[in-house]
């Protein structure tokens, strides 16, 4: 079984208009977190998970970030000598 093939040009135009406009932006977090705000007022652990992950994704793309700076400022120190 295949795939139907991925529409890329429609992906950009929501994503664009996701950026570009601060109302459809605020209306997109606000339905997400109707989703799981029920969910984890349930279960607290639930909650604590929840949590965790975003601070370890954060964590990581902090480091991620990091790494990619220093290895710029590499290149760039080996392409002067």
């Amino acid at each position: 079984m295949t795939s139907p093939p991925v529409d890329w040009e429609s992906d950009k135009r929501v994503a664009r208009s996701m950026l570009r406009n601060r109302g459809t932006r605020r209306k997109i977090m606000a339905r997400m977190l109707w989703l799981v705000d029920g969910w984890l007022r349930e279960r607290p652990w639930m909650f604590l998970i929840w949590w965790g992950a975003c601070a370890f994704l954060t964590c990581m793309a902090m480091v991620m970030a990091l790494y990619d700076m220093l290895a710029v400022i590499r290149e760039e120190r080996e392409k002067r000598h």
